[in-house]
């Protein structure tokens, strides 16, 4: 279908946000009332700016508070629509969005409301304009969208029809099916928006908390469904107030904003995109710095060796059983101190999965290969992190472990017996690191809702609820995203101090089934780990009463505990290097969480040892 944005959804001056949505690839856009009234473009250059970019203008709006008022009133209204008239046949816009009333002269009278949008809609008529007639979810007497079918239906007149909007129906827990009972043809525009779930005033909701289709609490695939299938031939058009999406950058956005329709396309079966497919593991996560011998301090002592190094370029491979670690020293004008750049993530299918990420527009990373390189497609997530598509040591594909060489043959550390003799590998200790088993993104400040959409629908990742976690200097939001199977797990958070770069941490979980040898082996390899509270020990023998002699050993180490109902999860935590800090951890059972009710003793912890450091 064709697909439309409001101007209100994108931050900057008019010909600014006209810009980037014609470059995003929407098809047509809303002008927002305000936008061109801060515009120094004349109506007529509006129309020629947009026809320029290949946009039609879909909708002129907002024309608020006209309906069932006393005739003095209604006098005023109607002077004031033939001036909104007179800007529109300037822009070439042929469709005016009116609100229901929140006036307080208004009455509630149904019949007087159908007659004086009658009236409007006779003056609109003469101008070769329609009116979409739009339920307010906090109008004064008309706030659902089937009370302004009625009004409507009751008016009977050819250039009047009904806008629906997602918000505005959903907000009120109304259901979607009763648009079956709207003709088509009278459903003139239909407005987009999702919002997350809240228990708040409907307007400062409205006005404040929207956001893209995927990004809330929202079903508006079944919604879409219907009005299409009631026979609505507009296209769809998001419409979004959002403070955050208000101080980030059009282009970005507007890119943002015609993923989400995409998406919601997709699950409104209406278009087929290329099927996602849910990635299995972690092929690799890669360190850049342009020092990384800090880094390699820290492997080593977690029990990585060292075992190939790239033909060509400056970069190391480290592993340990399923785990990889790329280090990479070509840093060429990025950040100098340690940083997560890149991960890979196993597919059964790369080609279909780079197919699908291009699809929904992600951006395609530009490599340098050498001839004999293996292909490798790579997207870059919102937050510029490098997502690699790979197929590792698969006999049917050319894998990218092809472009390193190895180093001589060595046992790996941790796999070795107790007086050092030679394991062959695959017979790791219990205390080695068996693989990656999340990764912990810090988004920039307005990106997070962007990012949690990338995942879902570039990765196939399924999402988590939101959470606020308590720092010392505030909260930080974060968000899980995971594969089914959990073989995948993305953590997504929001530093508390959105102008620190410093705050934009990052972290990569390695899992093991000894996390208690595996932080013991650590410190006799000379490294660190976070220390940790007594106090936090007091209190987790208080809730969970633990066995004193296990309590103990936690405590000496500065590993965290938590459970549920399906099993237990033990964690602790490196020193931070630059951006960047390891997390050892050990599930047993069923447990599928992250530890979040430790995550503010870890945030103070960390804040303190880089106070003192």
């Amino acid at each position: 279908m064709r697909t439309s944005i409001a101007t209100v959804s994108l931050s900057g001056p008019l010909s600014e946000k006209l810009t980037a949505v014609a470059t995003a690839g929407f098809d047509g856009v809303e002008i927002f009332e305000n936008d061109l009234l801060g515009s120094p473009l004349s109506p007529e250059e509006v129309r020629l700016r947009c026809a320029d970019l290949g946009l039609s203008i879909d909708l002129y709006q907002p024309f608020r508070d006209f309906e069932a008022v006393p005739a003095d009133a209604l006098a005023r209204n109607l002077r004031r629509a033939e001036r909104k008239f007179a800007v529109m046949e300037r822009l070439g816009a042929d469709l005016l969005l009116v609100c229901s009333s929140v006036a307080p002269e208004s009455v509630d009278d149904d019949a007087l409301a159908a007659e004086q949008l009658g009236l409007l809609a006779d003056r609109a008529a003469d101008h070769g304009i329609r009116i979409a007639y739009e339920a307010l979810a906090w109008g004064r007497h008309v706030s659902t969208y089937d009370h302004a079918w009625r009004i409507v239906e009751q008016a009977d007149h050819p250039a009047l029809g009904t806008c629906l909007d997602s918000f505005h129906i959903l907000s009120r827990g109304s259901d979607p099916k009763g648009i079956a009972d709207i003709p088509g043809e009278k459903i003139f525009f239909l407005q987009l928006a999702d919002a997350p779930l809240m228990a708040m005033d409907v307007l400062q909701w409205s006005r404040h908390y929207r956001c893209f289709p995927g990004q809330g609490g929202f079903d508006l695939a079944p919604l879409v469904a219907a009005t299409v299938a009631a026979g609505y031939q507009g296209p769809l058009s998001l419409e979004v107030f959002n403070d955050v999406f208000r101080q980030a950058g059009a282009a970005s956005t507007a890119v943002d904003a015609l993923r989400s329709l995409l998406l919601l396309e997709e699950s409104a079966g209406l278009s087929v995109l290329p099927a996602a497919s849910a990635p299995s593991g972690f092929a690799f996560a890669e360190l850049t710095a342009a020092d990384t011998e800090p880094l390699r301090g820290v492997l080593d002592a977690l029990g990585f060796a060292h075992t190939a190094r790239h033909t060509w370029k400056p970069v190391e491979l480290w592993e340990q059983g399923d785990a990889r670690i790329l280090l990479n020293t070509g840093v060429s004008g990025r950040r100098q101190d340690p940083a997560l750049t890149a991960i890979g993530v196993e597919t059964p299918d790369p080609d279909g999965a780079a197919r699908r990420a291009e699809a929904v527009l992600a951006p395609v990373v530009p490599r340098r290969r050498a001839r004999l390189d293996a292909p490798l497609d790579a997207v870059a997530a919102p937050d510029g992190t490098e997502i690699f598509f790979c197929r590792t040591e698969q006999a049917d594909h050319i894998s990218w472990t092809g472009d390193f060489t190895e180093l001589p043959s060595r046992a790996l550390p941790g796999e070795q017996g107790e007086r050092g003799e030679q394991r062959e590998r695959g017979e790791p200790s219990a205390a080695a690191i068996r693989r990656i088993d999340h990764i912990a993104l810090t988004q920039p400040w307005h990106q997070f809702d962007e990012a949690s959409l990338f995942h879902r629908g570039v990765l196939g990742l399924e999402a988590d609820g939101s959470l606020d976690l308590a720092d010392p200097y505030g909260l930080v939001r974060s968000r899980a995203v995971a594969s089914p199977d959990g073989g995948v797990r993305i953590v997504l958070n929001i530093a508390p101090a959105p102008d620190a770069d410093g705050a934009r941490l990052q972290h990569i979980a390695l899992a093991t089934d000894d996390i208690v040898g595996a932080a013991r082996r650590l410190l006799e390899r000379g490294a660190s780990l976070l220390p940790i509270s007594a106090n936090y020990y007091d209190d987790l023998d208080a809730r969970h009463d633990l066995d004193p002699e296990r309590l103990a050993t936690l405590a000496e180490l500065g590993i965290l505990y938590d459970r549920d109902e399906n099993g237990e999860f033990l964690h602790c935590y490196t020193a931070t290097v630059g951006r960047v800090f390891f997390e050892l951890v050990q599930r047993t059972g069923g447990y599928r969480g992250y530890g979040a009710q430790n995550a503010a003793v870890r945030l103070a912890a960390q804040h303190l040892h880089q106070q003192g450091a």
